[in-house]
This record gives structure tokens, C-alpha cells and sequence, in this order.
């Protein structure tokens, strides 16, 4: 995909799996996330393994992918050093840094309105130091047929 396919695809999806590695090894999660300006944003449990293996080990590897058909399948795969970014647990305080993904967050899973911060979630900024994709409708294999 070109950085524009990507940057259109990541606001289309709703769902990532957000892998990290902790002691006990690998962990892969689905979160929801927002795309904005340049970053991966996600809210974290912050007492979940997730959110323990980060404390110890920032790195992450996120796919976000779509498709049921080989020739449908497209996605992309982030990764890097995640950020945390305002308190921990979110309870509200202003962080200008903040903003942006909150109201983008609440315009896609909450309907608009405002964010609910609940005092158990807190924010993870990824900024990509690799990112990977794939498009598999522009193979051609969806234009080949099958022999009969």
C-alpha cells in the first residue's frame, strides 16, 4: 500500500491485535485503537498483562488486517516503542496531547460526545518505527478465475 492506503485503511478498521512479550512470553490482544496524526493510539487496562509486559518491555508488533479471500486480503503491520501518555489510570486531567485521540475515539466507539474516562484505562502512543504492508486485491488474484 502507498502511505496514503495506509493511512486510509488504519481509519477504517475498528480492531487491532497489539502483540507484546512479557516473562511468561508472547501476548497478543485485541484493542481498539485510533489512527491520528502519525500515531497509533490505544487505551490499555492499565492492571493487565498488556499493560505489565509494556512496563518492562516498551516494544509492540500491531497488525491490523481485513479480508476473508485470499485476493481480499489487506493489512498492515506496526512496530515499535510504545508511550505513555497522560496518568495512570486516566481519570481526565488535561493533556493537550491528549485531545485529538480522545475526541477521535469517542466519535468512532462511542458515538461523539465526549471520552468516559473510567480510572482504569490509560493511553499508549505508538509512533511507527516500521511499518509494513500488504493488498493482496492488487495481486491480479482477483481476476484470475478458476479453471473449470
Amino acid at each position: 500500500m502507498t502511505p496514503d492506503e495506509v493511512d486510509a485503511f488504519l481509519a477504517e478498521q475498528r480492531t487491532c491485535r497489539v502483540a507484546t512479550v512479557g516473562m511468561n512470553g508472547p501476548h497478543n490482544t485485541p484493542l481498539w485503537y485510533v489512527w491520528h496524526g502519525g500515531a497509533l493510539w490505544l487505551t490499555s487496562l492499565s492492571r493487565s498483562q498488556r499493560w505489565t509486559d509494556l512496563q518492562g518491555d516498551p516494544r509492540v508488533a500491531v497488525v491490523v488486517d481485513a479480508g476473508e479471500d485470499y485476493a481480499e486480503l489487506r493489512g498492515v503491520e506496526l512496530r515499535g516503542n510504545v508511550e505513555v501518555v497522560g496518568e495512570v489510570p486516566r481519570t481526565g486531567e488535561p493533556v493537550p496531547e491528549l485531545e485529538g485521540p480522545e475526541r477521535a475515539m469517542a466519535e468512532r466507539y462511542m458515538g461523539g460526545g465526549t471520552m468516559v474516562h473510567d480510572g482504569r484505562h490509560a493511553w499508549l502512543k505508538l509512533v511507527p518505527e516500521k511499518v509494513t504492508s500488504w493488498d493482496f486485491r492488487k495481486s491480479g488474484a482477483a481476476r484470475r478465475q478458476p479453471a473449470s
